[in-house]
């Protein structure tokens, strides 16, 4: 062997890239990366002289899904040429890729579109038709996927089929359980996936995008908080700088509905709000990454805060991240959920834990007088993240927080308080076996359905009126 300098192949394996980038995410979720590209495409190619308010309005994304076929059609203005010859089929963000003068997203490594594709099946068609370059098709074949000779993917310009700038993305050829998931005859899948995007896209939803899926639109489940004279909610906001980025955080926590009685918490199943709709939603460049967490990774159970009980089923909370850089914003790497280390999240975790102690306090004080504040809260002043932020720059005293954290709070400061009246009346708590309130319901001639609080003072009543002869 000469002394001339020898190399070793580093070469990658296609099929490892492939297995390795599926295999620790959900199909929900990669469904998901395809939907944010969609959304990306309408920030690039929106009216900038749109409000924030309503800058997805006439963009939507169309998904088909069913045993055969999954596609995925948007009018959302397309790839361009560039985008799509150099970077859109990488495996990995090119750190000089260009920006293409996009707003917030939350893609970071560049993965999102391919590990989608490779989730599902091993055979695709990307159709994209962009105003300045016209219309391009993709085709990704098994061979290809099997091939590590060959890292190029074919690609050939066709004549355009309509007026309508967007991106199709058909895949067939599913992978083994796929098809099944797919089957609306053995499978709910496609009944999480709507809950699912219903959640994740609220904001962009309330902001002006439409999603469908087979034919049928999915309705935004937004939080909202009530926002009144009477009950406001706590805000903290933030802008500071990271690296030459900038990142804004927003918070509010406050109440979404009136507080529950006992009876009425024993019967939450059949009232229109319940636990899921509690708890705090994290929204990262408009996706909600986080929904109704009710756990310690948003402070429930941590410090002096209580864990979460259904008494406290009347508070929500929302946190905002916003960056064009969106390595700043406290994603994990599939873009569903947060990370807890994140230092910047771990601050913002104090605030937000700030803001619950307020409320959980006010839902003890006014423990057992449930019916008397009702009166003072006005539902119908419940409102979304983006009319709570637009609603807070006009009626809302902000004050400077002097600690190393920074940013501007407003605590609510005339929350109502309980009448406190002097008397020797004590109250009463207990449970019962269902059958038995029923039994001494009927004993003592009460209608069907009367409340077990009202079973409970009528019993004491009577027991009262026999010892007291």
């Amino acid at each position: 062997m000469s002394e001339e300098e020898l190399f070793v192949s580093a070469r990658p394996v296609k099929s490892f890239f492939v297995n390795m980038l599926t295999r620790d995410i959900l199909l929900e979720d990669a469904i998901l990366d395809l939907l944010d590209n969609c959304i990306d495409g309408a920030l690039r190619s929106r009216d900038k002289n749109k409000s924030e308010y309503e800058k997805y309005s006439g963009f939507k994304a169309e998904l088909t899904i069913n045993k055969d076929i999954f596609r995925l059609e948007d009018n959302c203005g397309g790839i361009c040429w560039d985008l799509l010859k150099n970077y859109a089929f990488r495996m990995g963000r090119v750190p000089e890729s260009p920006s293409y003068d996009t707003d917030e997203t939350v893609g970071t490594y560049g993965i999102g579109m391919k590990r989608a594709i490779f989730k599902i099946g091993t055979e695709c068609i990307v159709r994209t038709q962009s105003s300045s370059d016209g219309c391009f098709e993709v085709n990704i074949t098994p061979h290809w996927i099997t091939t590590n000779e060959d890292w190029d993917i074919p690609v050939k310009k066709v004549s355009r089929n309509s007026d309508i700038n967007g991106t199709s993305i058909e895949i067939k050829n599913f992978h083994n359980g796929i098809k099944n998931l797919f089957d609306t005859e053995k499978s709910n899948f496609l009944s999480l996936l709507t809950e699912k995007i219903s959640t994740t896209y609220s904001v962009i939803m309330a902001k002006g995008f439409n999603i469908s899926l087979n034919g049928k639109p999915i309705i935004p489940k937004p939080i909202t908080l009530i926002f009144d004279k009477n009950i406001q909610p706590y805000i903290y906001k933030k802008e500071e700088v990271i690296g030459g980025n900038n990142l804004s955080v927003f918070v509010a926590v406050g109440l979404t509905a009136p507080l529950l009685t006992e009876d009425e918490l024993a019967e939450k199943e059949k009232i229109k709000y319940s636990s899921q709709s509690a708890g705090w939603t994290i929204i990262c460049n408009d996706r909600v990454v986080l929904y109704c967490d009710k756990t310690e990774l948003t402070g429930w159970g941590t410090g002096s805060v209580p864990q979460y009980h259904t008494q406290f089923i009347s508070i929500s909370g929302i946190v905002e991240f916003s960056s064009k850089d969106s390595s700043l914003l406290p994603t994990t790497t599939t873009k569903r959920g947060v990370d807890a280390a994140n230092l910047v999240y771990l601050r913002v975790r104090e605030k937000m834990c700030e803001g619950m102690k307020i409320f959980t306090s006010f839902t003890n004080k006014w423990k057992g007088k449930e019916k008397e504040i009702k009166e003072k809260i006005v539902v119908s002043k419940a409102l979304t993240v983006a009319d709570v932020k637009l609603k807070s720059t006009k009626e809302v005293n902000f004050s400077e927080v002097r600690r190393a954290e920074g940013g501007q709070v407003a605590k609510p400061t005339q929350l109502p308080e309980p009448l406190e009246v002097e008397n020797d009346k004590k109250r009463i708590t207990f449970t019962a076996d269902q059958d038995q309130i029923q039994e001494v319901a009927r004993f003592l001639k009460l209608p069907t359905g009367t409340a077990p609080s009202k079973v409970g003072e009528k019993a004491f009543n009577y027991v009262y009126e026999e010892a007291d002869e």
